[in-house]
């Protein structure tokens, strides 16, 4: 599922560099078709980004023209590495996109999550860099995308409008980076996990794994403090279902003034 991603990355990425085809070759489609499907394209972008309906980069729509149709990407797929180069920028249409730091396949601290209408700002500033990934992205649900090519992003920010949306996503990130990183430096594992296990309605459907990697710590601590959890009362354990019994006890514990 992971090679799967990336073929379908790379060839997104690749759209606007491979020669010219002219309609009529096999696998290319008519030209109504192509432009139907890229003014649909351009405004759904429009909706779920705004800006690009209110003040857009010239010549975008025809951009669109050359990337071709959505990615459409299965659960559980890796779309980026850390290290790796960054192929383009994301938008997503549909879906949602997990960013993480360190392993995918072991220990990692979840960043940030991307939603429809939302920016990866580790794609971002690894464009604007011109540097290597600094975190993983995998999809937490079957996922819709567009991937602009490096060359058109920064093509892009050279207008005005458009940069100041992505720099304005860059600060609202970075606002939510430093509560992340102040949770994990002065808060106890037991406090931020009451405080990931609240917020969803009385049941979870999740597992022991999902919870340490969004908490950037091992499945086995979870399982203790979820079964420490469970002969308090508080909660009531299934196989991937957690049923919260005193969602009031577990508040107390996850607010900042029992730290310490």
């Amino acid at each position: 599922m992971a090679l799967l991603a990336r073929m379908l990355w790379h060839m997104a990425a690749d759209r606007t560099s491979a020669p010219t085809r002219r309609s009529g070759d096999p696998g290319i489609p008519e030209p109504r078709t192509a432009a139907a499907g890229a003014s649909a394209l351009a405004e759904e972008l429009a909706t779920l980004y705004p800006v690009l309906g209110e003040s857009p980069p010239s010549g975008w729509r025809e951009d669109l023209a050359t990337l071709g149709p959505a990615l459409q990407v299965p659960p559980g797929a890796v779309l980026f590495d850390e290290g790796a180069p960054c192929r383009g920028f994301p938008f997503v249409l549909s879906g949602e996109v997990r960013v993480a730091r360190g392993a995918p396949q072991g220990r990692a601290l979840e960043l940030y999550r991307v939603q429809a209408g939302e920016v990866c700002i580790v794609s971002a500033s690894c464009l604007f860099g011109q540097s290597e990934l600094s975190a993983h992205g995998a999809t937490v649900q079957a996922t819709r995308l567009l991937l602009l090519p490096p060359a058109l992003f920064m093509r892009w920010c050279d207008h005005e409008p458009f940069r100041r949306f992505v720099f304005g996503v860059f600060a609202s990130r970075l606002a939510d980076l430093i509560a992340l990183a102040e949770a994990v430096a002065f808060q106890r594992l037991d406090q931020r996990l009451a405080a990931a296990l609240l917020g969803h309605g009385g049941t979870l459907h999740t597992t022991h794994q999902q919870l340490a990697d969004e908490l950037g710590t091992v499945r086995e601590m979870v399982t203790r403090l979820l079964r420490r959890f469970e002969r308090e009362g508080w909660l009531r354990l299934g196989r991937e279902r957690i049923e919260l019994l005193d969602a009031a006890a577990l508040r107390r514990l996850a607010a900042p003034s029992q730290t310490g």
